[in-house]
C-alpha cells in the first residue's frame, strides 16, 4: 500500500494553509478514507502533544483529530520552537534534539535532516490511503530555496499534486500568486496543479474577469475561492494572535475584564481560545503596565522562555503592576511559564534557558523552580482540587515544561490539580485568588472555566450561569464539521479526486 497526495503551499505565511489542510483531513475522512496530515517541518510556539509524550506542531495535532486519527511524531518530524533571538530549539520526531543558532541550523543540520523526513513519510505511505501534506512559509523564498525542506523538495518526495494558496484579503493576490510561480524552477512548476484563492469577501462577479486571466496566463486552473469564514480551529502561529486581539471587545462591553499578559515569547496561546466563548467575558491583550487597569483577572501565559519574559516585566513595570493589581483584588492565573513566574525564586544552574543563575519571581505563589535540561512532555488527567468549588471536575491537557517547581510552605495552600498517577499539579492559594499549573488546555476544560467564572460573577454579584455545557471536544467536532462543509462547498473535489485516481493509476493501481 502507498498512500496518494496532495499538498497546500502557500504564497506566504498566513494565507490559511493549515486551516484548508485541516478542512480536507476530515472531508476525506468523511468520504472514508485514512488520512494523516504531514508537515516535515515546522516552525511554532504552539505544540501539541501525542500519546505517547512526543511534542509536534499544534496545527499537525488537529488536522490528526479532524482526520480522526490519532497524532504521531511522523506527521510533524521536525519541530522548531523559537527560544531567543535567532536561536530556536530543535524537536527531532516529538523529542528535544538540540538548541540551534539559525546560521548554524541551515549550515549544519537541514540537508542531514531529509533522511529523517523522507524515513517518515514512505512510513505515512505504508498505513493511510492519502496524506494531506502541507507547506511552510512560501516556496519561492530565493534566499532559503536551496535549504528549504518544508515545500518543494518535500512535494517531490511525495510526488504530490500542489495546490498553491493565496490569501486575497491582504491585497495583491493575482501579483502574489505569479510572482510566486515565476520563481518556482520549471519542474516544480509543474507539480502545481490548482491555485486556491482564499479569505474571500465580497461579490464573486467581479473576480471573475481576474480569475479567467489568471488561468490563461499560468496555464493552472482556480479550483476555489473560499469566502472568509471565521471559525473557531485553534492556531499555531504567533502570526494569528493578532487575529485573536482583533475580537477583543471595548473594555466597557464585558462584565468581567479578563486581562492576558502578551509575554514576547507567549506560547500556547490556544489555551486562551475558550475564554472568548465564555459569556460575559471580555479578553485585553496587555503589553504595557499603563493598559493594565484594575482587571478581575489577569492570565499569564505560557512562555518559551519564562527567564526573559520575566525580565522584560520587571523592565515594563508590569512586574509591580500585576502585583499590586493582586493585592487590590484581582484574581491572577498562570499557566506553564506562567505559573514558574508566579513564583518566589527561578534557579538556572545550568544555564538551560538563559545566563541568569537566580532570578526573583512575582511572589504571588510560595514556589520556587528550578530548571532543569529534561522536559516534560505528557497527557495528563486528573481532578480540581474539591477545595476550590465545593465539588470535583474531572479536567485533561497536557504538559510541556522545563523545571521542577516545589512549595516553599504549607499554610494556606493546596493542589490545584489531584493527577490520576498520584501525584499532584500546581498550587492554589489564598482561596483561588491566585492559581498556578503546568497543564495546557486547563481551560478547554469547559466545566473547569464556568466554574471559575462563576465564582468572579458570584463576587461581583453578577447571576451565575449554567454548569451544562458542551464539552471541548464536541465544539472541536462541531468546528471541524463546519469547516470541511464550507470549504467543500467552494473547492473543486470532483478535481481533486481525478487528480488522486490518477496517482492511483500511475502507482499501478494500489
Amino acid at each position: 500500500m502507498r498512500a496518494n497526495s496532495i499538498m497546500i503551499q502557500g504564497t506566504s505565511s498566513d494565507v490559511g494553509k493549515s486551516v484548508l489542510c485541516t478542512a480536507l483531513c476530515r472531508i476525506f475522512s468523511n468520504a472514508g478514507y485514512k488520512v494523516a496530515p504531514f508537515k516535515s517541518q515546522n516552525m511554532a510556539l504552539n505544540s501539541y502533544v501525542t500519546k505517547d509524550g512526543g511534542e509536534i506542531g499544534r496545527a499537525q495535532g488537529v488536522q490528526a483529530e479532524a482526520a480522526r486519527e490519532i497524532a504521531t511524531t511522523k506527521m510533524n518530524p521536525i519541530l522548531l520552537k523559537p527560544k531567543q533571538d535567532m536561536v530556536s530549539e530543535v524537536i527531532v520526531h516529538g523529542k528535544h534534539f538540540k538548541d540551534m543558532s539559525a546560521t548554524n541550523y541551515r549550515d549544519n543540520f537541514v540537508l542531514q535532516a531529509l533522511p529523517i523526513v523522507e524515513k517518515a513519510i514512505r512510513e505515512l505511505e505504508q498505513s493511510y490511503d492519502i496524506i494531506v501534506a502541507e507547506g511552510a512559509g512560501s516556496p519561492a523564498e530565493i534566499n532559503l530555496k536551496d535549504r528549504d525542506i518544508a515545500n518543494m523538495r518535500v512535494a517531490k518526495m511525495l510526488n504530490a499534486d500542489v495546490f498553491l494558496v493565496a490569501d486575497i484579503d491582504r491585497g495583491g493576490v493575482f501579483a502574489s500568486i505569479v510572482g510566486t510561480l515565476a520563481l518556482l524552477d520549471e519542474d516544480e512548476r509543474k507539480l502545481v496543479k490548482g491555485i486556491i484563492i482564499n479569505k474571500f469577501r465580497g461579490m464573486i462577479e467581479i473576480l471573475e474577469n481576474g480569475i479567467k486571466w489568471l488561468e490563461e496566463y499560468t496555464g493552472i486552473p482556480v479550483i476555489g475561492v473560499i469566502p472568509y469564514f471565521d471559525l473557531k480551529i485553534e492556531a499555531e502561529d504567533s502570526l494569528a494572535l493578532d487575529t485573536l486581539k482583533l475580537k477583543r471587545p471595548k473594555k466597557n462591553d464585558s462584565l468581567i475584564d479578563v486581562v492576558c499578559i502578551q509575554l514576547p515569547r507567549i506560547s500556547n496561546f490556544t489555551d486562551l481560545d475558550p475564554l472568548f466563548d465564555e459569556p460575559d467575558v471580555g479578553v485585553r491583550f496587555v503589553s504595557h503596565a499603563s493598559d493594565l487597569g484594575n482587571p478581575d483577572c489577569i492570565i499569564i501565559p505560557g512562555t518559551k522562555n519564562t527567564t526573559a519574559d520575566l525580565e522584560w516585566l520587571k523592565e515594563t513595570g508590569l512586574f509591580e503592576a500585576i502585583q499590586q493589581c493582586s493585592m487590590n483584588g484581582s484574581r491572577v492565573f498562570g499557566i506553564c511559564g506562567g505559573y514558574q513566574i508566579l513564583g518566589e525564586k527561578l534557579f538556572d544552574p545550568d544555564f538551560v534557558e538563559s545566563d541568569i543563575k537566580e532570578t526573583t519571581g512575582l511572589c504571588l505563589l510560595p514556589i520556587q523552580t528550578t530548571f532543569e535540561k529534561n522536559k516534560r512532555t505528557t497527557q495528563t488527567k486528573g481532578k480540581i482540587h474539591p477545595m476550590l468549588f465545593n465539588k470535583e471536575i474531572d479536567v485533561k491537557g497536557y504538559e510541556i515544561h522545563l523545571g521542577q517547581t516545589k512549595v516553599t510552605q504549607d499554610s494556606n495552600v493546596q493542589p490545584f490539580l489531584q493527577l490520576d498517577d498520584g501525584s499532584c499539579d500546581g498550587i492554589i492559594f489564598h482561596h483561588g485568588k491566585v492559581i498556578g499549573t503546568y497543564l495546557h488546555g486547563i481551560f478547554q476544560n469547559r466545566s473547569f472555566t464556568r466554574a471559575y467564572f462563576n465564582e468572579i460573577r458570584k463576587s461581583k454579584g453578577l447571576k451565575e450561569l449554567s454548569m451544562d455545557v458542551i464539552s471541548d471536544k464536541e465544539q472541536r467536532e462541531q468546528a471541524y464539521d463546519v469547516l470541511a462543509q464550507h470549504v467543500q462547498q467552494y473547492l473543486n473535489m470532483e478535481y481533486i479526486y481525478s487528480l488522486l485516481e490518477n496517482q492511483k493509476k500511475v502507482k499501478g493501481g494500489v
